[in-house]
């Protein structure tokens, strides 16, 4: 395998021959016709590329941590408690660390990568530059519907969170179009320095809804007869366990870590991208933490009767008061991905135009327009499929554990790894070797779990229907 390296000044090579050019990078085909033409509205276009230019180059290290952590921290991380439940106390733990401390490397790796080769705007020209035009074209595919996909999973938690505060006091499809709309709303800003502004909130919402889940079922197991003795946790993985129902608990935790899809969006934002390992290691960092943590006490405090989200475990009030302080996040980390989709989406058609920068009014015309249909397909798709989470963890099986692992792993031997291998290099390919196989174990065996389930939902006709009414939880 061919080693690329970058020209002179961080470029690639072949960026016009591959169409790689980056959007933004001052040399696009409309300038020089806009100069060569002289026409009277080259001032203005060339005033709004550089707003533009500058508007998407406005994040730091620190904002970056916090889009990060919108992407990575929602509540997925109260399901990680139910997970616990199914692989025990000291194994969940083990999962968590390790998991926690492999993606973070991951991460790591993915970041140098953008590093070395900076007009890597997305996953997907990551793809073109392992694999070809049939890698961009496939990873283009993986990209985009996981991140739908993410956009319709928050879809279906909003309706959740509706018919908990309402005790269900109306059609699950009515909430679900609520929670659409919410989605595209907050969707709308176009930079990711301005979803971190939001970010903020999102932060204090998830640390309030977990706080609030932990100390509820704390109290609640300290009133209970026998108080925390009487407990039902174990140390060990639930007796009678079978390996799609450990593996979906495993995974649940390894897909908690998925941030690395997103990376490549966000740091080609950054106006400082060397300061990327700050935002990385702070992140690792809190997620081991806090979902080693949230998974351990709220299981030792509920035992094996946790649900998934464990807030529905706090009792009917306090599940009443969690999910009000969630709702931020819930829209917040949802409307993130569908700014990720959009930006790929939105700026690979208009980039020879002054219209990707989305300060213009064709620019915001066309960007709420992608944001639309892409929320409305979200939508749909999670209305549609009375499967859906079981497809969703299939989707994540496929996809994430490429994003997150195996391609990190691919990128490090072909990009990164310079010399001969002795020293570091030698722990650093043994290190990217367990990301492969952990990466393509996660493909197998999560896409069996996840398809076996489908299959037990079928017989046991826990089935729903399309654009049913019935509650989800």
């Amino acid at each position: 395998m061919a080693e690329i390296t970058p020209s002179p000044g961080g470029s690639f090579p072949e960026k016009e021959k591959n169409g790689l050019e980056r959007p933004g990078s001052g040399h696009s085909s409309v300038e020089g016709d806009v100069r060569a033409s002289r026409c009277p509205e080259y001032d203005f276009e060339r005033q709004k590329l550089a707003e533009g230019e500058a508007a998407f180059h406005q994040l730091g290290w620190k904002r970056l941590t916090v889009v990060l952590i919108v992407t990575a921290v929602a509540l997925g991380s109260l399901s990680l408690p139910a997970a616990f439940s199914a692989l025990g106390m000291v194994l969940g733990v083990i999962v968590s660390v390790s998991m926690g401390l492999l993606a973070m490397y991951c991460s790591y790796v993915v970041g140098q990568v953008k590093v070395k080769y900076p007009h890597i705007a997305h996953y997907t020209d990551a793809g073109r530059m392992m694999f070809g035009k049939w890698g961009y074209i496939i990873m283009t595919i993986m990209f985009v519907l996981q991140l739908t996909f993410t956009t319709a999973s928050h879809v279906l938690t909003g309706a959740i969170m509706f018919g908990n505060l309402t005790d269900n006091g109306a059609c699950t499809v009515v909430f679900a179009v609520v929670s659409g709309i919410l989605l595209f709303l907050l969707a709308i800003p176009p930079t990711f320095s301005e979803m971190a502004i939001l970010g903020y909130i999102d932060f204090v919402s998830i640390i309030g809804a977990i706080g609030i889940t932990i100390i509820a079922t704390g109290v609640q197991a300290h009133s209970a007869e026998g108080g925390l003795a009487a407990v039902t946790w174990s140390a060990y993985p639930r007796e009678g366990l079978t390996l799609h129902e450990g593996f979906i608990a495993v995974t649940n935790i390894v897909f908690a870590y998925s941030y690395a899809l997103c990376q490549f969006s966000f740091m080609d934002e950054m106006h400082t991208p060397t300061d990327y390992p700050k935002a990385i290691f702070t992140l690792g960092i809190f997620e081991i933490f806090l979902y080693t943590l949230t998974g351990a006490l709220v299981y030792a405090f509920v035992g094996h009767d946790v649900q998934a989200p464990a807030l529905l475990s706090a009792g009917p009030m306090m599940s009443k008061v969690a999910f009000g302080v969630a709702l931020p996040v819930i829209y917040i980390s949802g409307s993130i991905n569908t700014v990720v989709c959009a930006r790929y989406i939105h700026g690979e058609w208009f980039k020879d135009s002054v219209i990707r920068y989305v300060n213009t009014p064709m620019g915001w015309i066309t960007w709420i327009g992608v944001d639309a249909a892409i929320t409305l397909l979200a939508f749909i798709i999670a209305e549609a499929i009375p499967f859906f989470s079981p497809l969703l963890a299939i989707c994540a099986a496929i996809f994430l554990s490429g994003f997150t692992f195996y391609f990190p792993a691919i990128m490090w031997f072909m990009f990164i790894k310079e010399g001969k291998w002795t020293g570091w290099n030698l722990v650093l390919g043994a290190l990217n070797v367990v990301a492969f196989i952990v990466g393509m174990t996660i493909l197998g065996l999560g896409t069996y779990s996840a398809v076996e389930d489908i299959k037990i939902r079928y017989d046991t006709g826990a089935v729903g229907k399309s654009f049913g009414c019935a509650p989800l939880a």
